[in-house]
């Protein structure tokens, strides 16, 4: 978030690990964590969501195909936004407060949940909702792109369950998928952030989505869309390997069970299909 809005003309950071290393200096081990009070109260709602949806809604399309995987995928990209959106926005509030540009001599929030609350009595249901519009193009795509890819990659690697390296190529595949769906939308990411951001310290800048594009291109060229997409990817594959794994490993449990009835006879790499 801060290598997406930081201001061209005076850079705090020249990188990925420049950026780590000054907050480290700057912040402390502390520093790195700014935020991380709305991801722990909504990432649980949104995977049980994202995965709930995909699953009923390929149940639903009938057919285990591509296209519907991606379908699917769409699906649960697109509801778990009305989660996803304020928890950014809290994300990218705490994570900017007392940084550059935005650092003011008192802190305006004590943590994520003030934050919200702060930002409602304020500005109300829009203000909560800030960047919804940007948050929903990034992930109706990604999350197609995020289900398609495990599915394409599983069937690929052979991932059967009495494979013994079933574990590993679960791991791979999630990675990947993670890395694929940033790269298909990051560049709405970088606007999506920059909105959230716009109007911390009472300074604004863009109208709108469309406004922030141009602004960014025309101020910092088309590089502007691709910063800070190192660490992100970073964060991804870790992030999303241990996801899928996770989840594919205890329905390949949950299913050992006689008791409860696999919705298909086929190997771990429908997993998708089945939750």
């Amino acid at each position: 978030v801060r290598l997406q809005v930081q201001n061209v003309e005076k850079p705090l950071y020249r990188g990925t690990f420049h950026c780590f290393q000054s907050i480290i200096k700057q912040e402390s081990a502390f520093g790195l964590y700014k935020g991380i009070g709305s991801p722990m109260m909504g990432l649980t709602f949104i995977n049980a969501l994202v995965f709930g949806v995909q699953g009923n809604t390929l149940r639903a399309l009938g057919n285990d195909t591509p296209l519907n995987q991606f379908l699917a995928g769409s699906a649960a990209g697109a509801i778990q936004c009305i989660i996803c959106c304020p928890m950014e926005l809290a994300k990218t509030r705490m994570q900017l407060q007392g940084t550059g540009e935005y650092k003011q001599k008192t802190k305006n929030y004590k943590n994520s949940l003030d934050c919200l609350i702060k930002i409602y009595q304020k500005e109300g249901l829009r203000g909560i909702n800030r960047g919804m519009v940007s948050t929903f193009i990034r992930e109706t795509p990604s999350f197609g792109f995020y289900f398609l890819t495990y599915d394409c990659m599983t069937r690929y690697l052979g991932c059967e369950a009495e494979d013994s390296y079933v574990i590993p190529k679960l791991l791979f595949s999630g990675g990947m998928s993670g890395i694929v769906s940033w790269l298909s939308t990051y560049p709405m990411d970088v606007i999506k952030s920059r909105l959230q951001a716009d109007g911390v310290g009472g300074v604004t800048q863009y109208k709108g989505i469309m406004d922030c594009v141009r602004k960014s291109y025309h101020e910092e060229g088309w590089r502007v869309f691709t910063r800070g997409l190192t660490s992100t990817l970073l964060r991804a594959f870790p992030v999303n390997a241990a996801t899928f794994a996770t989840v594919t490993v205890f329905l390949m449990y949950m299913r050992s069970d006689d008791n409860i009835p696999e919705c298909e006879p086929d190997p771990v790499i429908h997993q998708p299909s089945n939750l």
